[in-house]
């Protein structure tokens, strides 16, 4: 159950996206915010996040309105292009990316362990 300071920390971090303020706005102690702010952060992440994405979900049509109105009406072509090319993409239309091949035989143990420590880092990110 959660008191009052909390609902407005909740409230504020999904308004600014800023823990450490929200704390402060929400009446806790500007000694302590920073702190208070990362610990109500993880405490309520999972509330945090559905707000966000029902807020995110309510402006969708909003964005997709404007993302059309640019291929409409918009002067530049590169700008037409950009806004159709975004459209597509997230319709699932995007095209493949290009794969690197590395020929193996011709790398030493040193490189390849370094390829795969870049391959591991990008994994994680």
């Amino acid at each position: 159950m959660k008191n009052s300071m909390q609902e407005k920390f909740i409230e504020n971090y999904c308004r600014t996206g800023n823990a450490t303020q929200s704390a402060i706005d929400s009446g806790y102690s500007k000694k302590t915010a920073r702190q208070k702010g990362y610990t109500l952060k993880k405490q309520f992440s999972n509330e945090i996040s559905e707000i966000i994405n029902k807020d995110i979900s309510s402006h969708l049509p909003i964005a997709l309105n404007a993302v059309i109105h640019l291929i409409e009406s918009a002067e530049s072509e590169a700008v037409k292009l950009s806004a159709a090319k975004d459209i597509m993409d997230r319709g699932g239309l995007k095209p493949v990316e290009r794969i690197e091949q590395t020929n193996v035989d011709q790398m030493s143990l040193e490189e390849i362990n370094r390829e795969l420590d870049a391959l591991d880092k990008l994994q994680i990110n």
